[in-house]
């Protein structure tokens, strides 16, 4: 059997680092690292680089070594970060300078679902909008207060720095990319051997958009599917209380067993849910959105929005529209 060509096309690099997050590295290994000579030889080329010195672990018990040192990002046309080994631990300065410089140069800089802590901690992404696992997006955003993070898009772009969300929006962002870089064919075909839709757009919600309920008992989840269906209205603990036939007392108590949060703070979290989708239709006044979600008006909406999100709803769909990852036209 015979070696495939080398192929000539922009080189992507993915970190290696100690305690590496084995799926996420798997979908850039599959995507940019396989074989596909039905591409041509102007396909993507392929490496690794090491974070750490030594042998290091993968999740699932595995030792990698990698193809070369962090030098290896000198020459790299797209960086891709693979999760990280943890929110909170530190990424060492050596990686931060390289990572700048090649952003500096015109390097396109991805992560996958932790990653985005790594980027994020460059700098680079300051002002900008990004994404992580819905898990970790409030600890992004305590981390790095100047950055907007959107947990609810799949994928997001900023100064060509992208973010993907949870495992397999992964997929989705490196796909979409293919299709950028090589056209619709090429992104099909690769997502035909994933088995995977050709296209999700970035702005799609992750599948746990909103906070999931611990434990939605049988009492309380047909209230939740109302209210999310009727925001706009004037929902208080007496008139939910008397929709599940329980005291107030006991209505608070359940209602917080089921979903984690009172009840007052989970409609405040499903409306500023509501106002994001509404802002990120770009058309609708402010005073229409508060309405709509059913904070009143706009002094309640903004005030409830900054508290959740640390930015204002102007500045939250300024900065939606201007960051977002427009698809190439087909």
């Amino acid at each position: 059997m015979t070696n495939p060509a080398p192929t000539t096309g922009p080189l992507v690099v993915a970190l290696v680092y100690d305690g590496l997050c084995t799926f996420e590295f798997g979908i850039v290994t599959e995507i940019f690292g396989l074989s596909r000579p039905e591409m041509g030889p102007g396909w993507y080329r392929f490496a690794t680089c090491a974070v750490d010195e030594g042998p290091m672990r993968a999740h699932g018990g595995l030792t990698v070594t990698a193809d070369g040192g962090i030098d290896r990002l000198d020459e790299a046309d797209i960086i891709v970060v693979p999760g990280w080994r943890g929110v909170d631990m530190p990424v060492p300065d050596g990686l931060l300078r390289q990572l700048r410089a090649a952003h500096a140069r015109g390097a396109r800089l991805v992560s996958l679902c932790s990653g985005a802590f790594v980027l994020a901690a460059t700098g680079l992404l300051d002002k900008g909008v990004a994404t992580t696992h819905w898990r970790y997006a409030d600890a992004l955003r305590r981390k790095h207060p100047g950055l907007v993070v959107d947990e609810a898009s799949l994928y997001r772009s900023h100064d060509g720095i992208f973010t993907a969300a949870g495992s397999a929006a992964g997929i989705d962002l490196l796909i979409e990319m293919i299709r950028h870089d090589f056209g619709p064919a090429a992104a099909n075909s690769v997502a035909r051997r994933l088995v995977m839709p050709a296209h999700r757009s970035g702005g799609q919600a992750q599948f746990l958009e909103r906070p999931v309920a611990l434990r939605e008992g049988a009492e309380i989840a047909p209230l939740l599917d109302a209210i999310r269906g009727d925001l706009a209205r004037d929902w208080t603990i007496a008139e939910m209380a008397r929709l599940c036939r329980m005291s107030d007392r006991t209505f608070q108590r359940r209602f917080c067993d089921a979903t984690g949060m009172a009840p007052g703070e989970w409609l405040v979290t499903e409306r500023v849910t509501l106002a994001k989708q509404l802002l990120r239709r770009g058309t609708a006044r402010m005073e229409e959105i508060a309405i709509a979600a059913g904070f009143g008006s706009a002094h309640t909406l903004r005030h409830h929005f900054r508290r959740k999100l640390g930015i204002s709803p102007t500045e939250f769909r300024a900065r939606f529209i201007a960051e977002d990852l427009e698809p190439t036209a087909a």
